[in-house]
């Protein structure tokens, strides 16, 4: 409780002069970030505290702004897909699949079958590569350190499998309007089999690790709650959305991609060890959302024919028609949004990114107030944001 005083003057009986002193009280502010390692990036929340009790917090962003949009505006439609991969570094693929389907409405062109299976292959790779990290480094937030190590075995597998289809292993340019840049190597689908086994038999491991841990329910259970008509007006998606209890999956709800052939389940918290949108939720909705991909990709292997894998009339030289196009899809942290404008030149007249990390971000500073100052880490990791993204 921090203290403040002025001192007031004053004469005894005797006219000695007296040193009053006028104690208040007032909440204490504190700088969680910009260095801190559970804002998981340059993020700055400056938190208000009344003892152990956090009265207020305030999300500072811009330490990473890059202008992305405004270098959207400068570059042409090809020249401008590598930033893309920059937003949500974890989920690179994702943003280039986002972008590129504006691009391709913009164009009014479809990609060839395999390329479209191709491309869901590979989203939901990254899906669950993205969520291994989450699940991960949240584990790292609330004080388990092992699960960790664990999720990024399993990551590096994926990496692995990136870099042969396309040779890089954390910002790709992989999936590019009209299609992907190349077709599969040969074995390469036999190797995402290979992966898909594997993923099945060390998901329990990831669970009894860390999910079922008692010190993690203790920390994450009626913690940092959401309720869905706090999500709905903060514009919260994905597992934030859906850890609230909000049946709502862009990939089921707008179907894009081959989404609309293929049978899954939308993962919902329905407050599995406390309350409807806590952290655990949140969490829970993560690691269930691995099984489904798991499931979507051995779909996808299923079904996949041989075939072109790009559209032959989108060249590296894009000239869309006077227009405008707006394309949300279900990254790993939400909805990631592509709302671009064309003049009929090679370059992009207006381009603007609706990051869901960003969204997600905000209701933080409406769920803060009343928790307890050691759950601020619990609640901001369960926000799962990237920096790259919230910045741009």
């Amino acid at each position: 409780m921090a203290t403040t005083s002025e001192e007031t003057s004053a004469r005894n009986a005797d006219g000695v002069r007296e040193f009053e002193i006028d104690v208040r009280t007032q909440d204490v502010e504190l700088n969680m970030g910009p260095q801190h390692p559970a804002t998981h990036g340059v993020l700055r929340v400056l938190l208000r505290a009344d003892g152990e009790i956090l009265t207020g917090g305030q999300c500072h962003l811009g330490y990473l702004h890059r202008c992305a949009e405004k270098i959207g505006e400068s570059v042409d439609y090809i020249q401008y897909l590598p930033y893309t991969d920059r937003y949500d570094y974890l989920a690179a693929m994702n943003n280039n699949l986002g972008y590129s389907l504006a691009v391709e409405k913009l164009l009014g062109v479809e990609v060839p079958v395999r390329g479209q299976y191709l491309r869901t292959i590979i989203a939901e790779l990254n899906r669950i590569a993205s969520h291994l990290v989450a699940v991960g480094t949240y584990g790292l937030d609330v004080g388990a350190f092992t699960p960790f190590f664990y999720a990024l075995r399993e990551r590096e597998m994926i990496l692995d499998l990136f870099e042969k289809i396309c040779g890089a292993r954390l910002t790709y340019s992989y999936i590019r309007p009209g299609g992907v840049m190349n077709d599969a190597p040969a074995g390469w689908l036999e190797g995402v089999d290979e992966f898909c086994d594997w993923m099945d038999s060390k998901w329990k491991e990831h669970w009894n690790l860390l999910i079922e841990s008692k010190i993690f329910i203790e920390r994450t259970a009626k913690v940092g709650v959401v309720t869905a008509e706090q999500a709905i007006d903060w514009g919260c998606t994905g597992p934030m959305l859906r850890g609230s209890g909000v049946d709502w999956d862009l990939r089921r709800d707008q179907p894009y991609l081959v989404y609309d052939r293929l049978d899954y389940q939308v993962i919902v918290g329905v407050g599995h060890r406390g309350t409807v949108g806590d952290c655990f939720d949140r969490t829970y909705v993560r690691m269930f959302e691995i099984v489904e991909s798991v499931k979507m990709i051995r779909q996808c292997l299923a079904a996949i024919q041989d075939g072109e894998v790009c559209h032959p009339d989108v060249g590296l030289l894009l000239r869309p028609a006077p227009g405008e196009a707006y394309v949300g899809i279900e990254n790993p942290r939400g909805e990631l949004g592509h709302y671009i404008v064309s003049d009929g030149s090679k370059i992009a007249k207006r381009v603007r990114v609706r990051a869901p990390s960003f969204c997600n971000l905000a209701v933080i500073e409406d769920i803060l107030p009343g928790c307890m100052l050691a759950d601020a880490a619990a609640i901001i990791g369960a926000t799962d944001i990237v920096i790259g993204e919230t910045d741009r």
